[in-house]
């Protein structure tokens, strides 16, 4: 990933906030047949080792788990608030007309090694801690406890679990970090007003919120 240096995130804290509030990521593996991706939702456990550990799933049926070997080298993307950015919201472009589109965003690469995992119990704790993340905000959360065991004991053995022990992360926040105060107000405004995005993330990409 092409990283100029005043893009580049380094402290863990950020890394793995973006991580856990955009858990759904793209694992990229070299299997048997080569470059593959999936798309799988993740597991944070930012005190695992000296960078975390993710986990998840996939499907039995998903020839991943058997292309690739257990603690082959894999890369895992996570995609934080991404947005295109219009010159329209610099005072720059009333004073002198100099100012170009861009495109706002962030990304957490995280390298690591996985392992796979047909354990019960693993896979049990792993959906109940998924399903606790994803219903916390709901007025009356669901929990994996309401369906009866027996029917989730059948759905578990349709799943493989995915660990990865990450040994790198780098972090990439193109926010317009570089540019003067009057032009980041600009883009936050007009990411939140025209663009619907919310005064959280409107602040994220203009670099006024990190």
């Amino acid at each position: 990933m092409y990283l100029p240096k005043q893009f580049r995130e380094t402290r863990a804290s950020a890394l793995h906030a973006l991580i856990e509030r955009h858990p759904f990521a793209t694992l990229v593996t070299q299997g048997s047949d080569g470059l593959d991706a999936d798309h799988l939702p993740f597991v944070l456990d930012a005190d695992s080792g000296e960078h975390g550990r993710l986990r998840g799933h996939v499907a039995r049926a998903n020839p991943l788990w058997k292309s690739v070997s257990d603690n082959a080298d894999v890369l895992v993307v996570f995609q934080g608030p991404q947005a295109y950015i219009t010159p329209s919201w610099y005072p720059a472009k009333r004073e002198h007309g100099k100012v170009v589109p861009t495109w706002n965003y962030g990304f957490v690469h995280a390298h690591g090694r996985i392992r796979f995992i047909e354990d019960a119990d693993w896979l049990y704790r792993l959906v109940d801690d998924l399903t606790n993340a994803h219903e916390a905000g709901r007025e009356a959360p669901w929990h994996v406890q309401d369906a009866p065991a027996d029917y989730i004991a059948k759905m578990s053995r349709a799943i493989v679990g995915v660990e990865i022990e990450i040994t790198r992360l780098v972090g990439k926040w193109k926010a317009s970090q570089h540019k003067p105060d009057d032009e980041r107000q600009g883009i936050e405004r007009g990411l939140h007003e025209e663009s619907g995005l919310s005064r959280r993330d409107s602040g994220y990409l203009a670099g006024r919120d990190s």
